[in-house]
């Protein structure tokens, strides 16, 4: 499939831009989609054309999607806290709707649309898989809401129109280029300053980021449309990871587990001044509440279906703190 025309949405992004440079190491002819004045730092240096455009402005789409074979969708509004709670469905399911429709229209091959574990119900005791869906009434705040009524519109269009599409999960991704940084990303760099005294009790499925974008690529080549696939890593502790980081940052792990209760006066608290800063708060309600889950997955249908693997959650965390620490995130 080399030299074909690949098309990806939130290439300069986290996952978007591991995606890119999979695909470009693997000989694909690479456009993505920037929106005007975003960041392009994770494209420097690639050979990977840019299309100037944005989602929601269908003729900027259409003529950036021209002439292209696969369409990957990977962009997400990705944030657990925002002013406008309704920018972040906006932005994950009528960029979602828009990008799938025109995909149809122009006949691509194949569309890898990147969904996420948040359409996924947490299972007690075990780690959940592609059947254990979370209906959207029951998901904790607009992200998850959000990426749950994107899902169901990709396999709707599957069903009903016979879009190509194939559907992957990533779990929880860290490792480089993180660079707004993901929530994720952002307990990584304050663990790394010692800025993380203390945890609660909860736990989330990690994964290494260039394994998810190499997942993306083994769904174009023998996933079956209509299907869905986790791509995951490890299901760790929060104090895991957090011990983890301490080790690679050459740093004492937090002792202390705190009780949820407590820190709810502090998340309204935060939350309250994020309004008035416009800065995300460092804590926030909704992740409060999604802490009362270990949010554990499987990724075996996609070991044994794509052959997906991935590698350890430890070479993440010190590929995300190698890299937080160039990038000058750590001083």
């Amino acid at each position: 499939m080399s030299a074909d025309r690949v098309f990806v949405t939130g290439g300069t992004g986290f996952v978007g831009s591991a995606v890119v440079r999979a695909l470009i190491a693997r000989g694909f002819a690479v456009r993505a989609l920037v929106r005007r004045g975003s960041a392009t730092g994770n494209l420097a240096g690639l050979d990977c054309e840019i299309a100037e455009g944005d989602m929601m402005d269908g003729a900027s789409l259409s003529s950036a999607m021209h002439g292209v074979r696969f369409v990957f969708h990977v962009a997400a509004d990705y944030r657990l806290w925002a002013p406008d709670p309704s920018e972040i469905v906006r932005h994950n399911v009528e960029g979602t709707r828009a990008v799938m429709k025109l995909a149809l229209q122009a006949r691509v091959e194949r569309v890898v649309y990147t969904s996420s574990v948040a359409v996924l119900r947490p299972v007690p005791g075990r780690a959940a898989d592609e059947m254990s869906r979370m209906p959207e009434n029951e998901a904790i705040g607009a992200y998850k809401k959000s990426k749950i009524a994107a899902h169901a519109l990709v396999e709707s269009l599957v069903a009903r129109d016979g879009l190509p599409a194939v559907i992957v999960s990533p779990s929880t991704p860290i490792g480089p280029r993180d660079i707004k940084p993901t929530p994720t990303g952002q307990i990584i760099v304050n663990a790394a300053r010692g800025k993380m005294p203390a945890y609660v009790d909860t736990g989330l499925n990690l994964v290494h980021v260039d394994d998810v974008a190499a997942g993306h690529l083994l769904a174009l080549e023998r996933g079956k449309p209509g299907a869905h696939y986790i791509l995951g890593g490890q299901d760790v502790t929060l104090g895991c990871m957090l011990a983890s980081i301490a080790n690679a940052a050459g740093r004492r792990p937090p002792r202390f587990q705190l009780p949820r209760a407590p820190i709810y006066p502090l998340a309204v608290a935060a939350e309250l001044a994020a309004r008035v800063t416009g800065r995300t708060p460092f804590l926030t309600l909704d992740g409060l509440r999604m802490s009362k889950y270990h949010m554990y997955f499987s990724s075996a249908k996609a070991e044994r279906e794509l052959g997906y693997r991935a590698r350890s959650y430890e070479r993440g965390v010190r590929d995300a703190i190698a890299w937080f620490r160039d990038a000058g995130y750590l001083h």
